[in-house]
């Protein structure tokens, strides 16, 4: 099979192992579709919010697409006024007009039925008259019973997820309020972080992170924006991969976690330290990055906070541009590559294809021996799009 025909939904995969699980990306969204009636307001903001607790998990760009549309269709039905508050009243409102619509269809019917005289008919047709109304209505009394069955399983079922959906929401608030905390702290004085061995003795952990870093020591920081929702603790792994579907509490989550790239180091300092986010359409995570395209909004929110778990700093919005990920043998800029700037002539070539890229100038630059922070998230208007926003330490 040749590269242009590894192509799902209208996207163009390189491997064949990324085109098979594109496969099951569509075969799910196909069965979750013929599951959901999507001309629902109340079905289409359910299967929203099991799509923004992670109840459906997908592999690649194509089930992120239909994150998208059901996100969309909730935002077109949020303009007509169907919150989800009034959602099931407009549903009711539609179910009585149904349930009306059939009675008046079985009163005709029945008019009908009642219309013909059995006497019209031989004793054998009369017979089996009877029997087929018999049939009739034992189908119909059964399908009464299954219906309520279903119900009750549904609300059983929407109750629990609530409540799972009702915690979740409540943990990165939790988090927010054992920072600073000293709950824990006695129990670990000292970093045990081992990711990158190094015969550099570690600084104590920062007070502020101690109780954090006691329930879960693959915390290496806290990225906070004032006057947005990014307000959340970084993680590291030994890949990039772990936390893209896990939170802080290691639960299976689809909205993932904040995570420094696991090259960089923060302790002795990488050059650029690379922090990835989920772009969710529910705003959550590096759901608002984007807003950073607009010039206006990048003047008001310049300023971005990134302490590590042994130092707090405060860095400043230096470049923001729209890149993708490319093939191992392009020959190309790669921002995802850039840690380490070993000579001033290196670090001047990054500065130098980040600000050709830059969406607009900020006014801001950097020289050889400061500190950078890029921020990075996915960016829908090309294939394997990303959107990154770079910033440099200022104290």
């Amino acid at each position: 099979m040749t590269a242009d025909e590894l192509t799902v939904a209208g996207r163009r995969f390189r491997t064949r192992a990324d085109y098979e699980a594109a496969l099951r990306d569509q075969k799910k969204i196909e069965r979750i579709k013929a599951e959901t009636d999507l001309d629902n307001p109340k079905q289409i903001y359910e299967l929203l919010k099991d799509l923004q607790s992670g109840s459906y998990r997908f592999e690649t760009i194509v089930g992120r697409d239909f994150d998208d549309e059901i996100y969309e269709k909730a935002e077109a039905l949020k303009k007509q006024g169907i919150t989800p508050e009034n959602a099931a009243k407009n549903v009711k409102a539609d179910k009585k007009k149904k349930e009306k619509a059939s009675r008046q269809k079985e009163r005709k019917s029945q008019k009908k039925e009642s219309s013909v005289n059995l006497s019209d008919y031989d004793k054998d047709m009369q017979k089996q008259i009877l029997i087929e109304l018999r049939k009739q209505e034992k189908r119909r009394k059964l399908i009464v019973v299954l219906s309520s069955l279903v119900a009750v399983l549904c609300f059983g079922y929407f109750g629990v997820y609530y409540f799972f959906a009702a915690r979740t929401s409540m943990d990165y608030e939790q988090l927010s309020d054992l920072k600073g905390s000293d709950a824990l702290s006695e129990t670990q004085e000292k970093n045990d972080f081992s990711l990158h061995k190094s015969s550099v003795k570690l600084p104590d952990i920062l007070d502020e992170y101690k109780t954090l870093y006691s329930k879960n020591k693959k915390l290496i920081g806290w990225l906070k924006i004032d006057d947005t929702n990014i307000d959340y603790p970084v993680m590291q792994t030994e890949n990039n991969e772990y936390y893209l579907d896990h939170n802080f509490n290691q639960e299976y989550d689809k909205n993932g976690s904040l995570f420094l790239d696991c090259d960089c180091n923060v302790y002795p300092r990488s050059t650029n330290m690379i922090i990835y986010g989920h772009h969710m359409k529910s705003g959550s995570m590096f759901g608002n990055l984007q807003q950073y395209a607009k010039e206006s909004y990048g003047k008001k929110h310049s300023v971005i906070e990134f302490d590590t778990i042994y130092e707090k700093a405060t860095y400043q919005v230096m470049y923001v541009f729209r890149s993708q990920v490319y093939n191992e043998d392009d020959v190309v800029f790669k921002y995802y590559q850039f840690i380490e700037a070993n000579s001033e002539e290196e670090f001047n070539f990054y500065m130098k294809e980040m600000a050709s890229m830059s969406l607009y100038d900020t006014g801001v630059t950097a020289n050889f021996g400061d500190s950078l922070l890029t921020l990075s998230t996915c960016d829908s208007s090309q294939t394997d799009g990303r959107f990154v926003v770079v910033a440099k330490r200022i104290k």
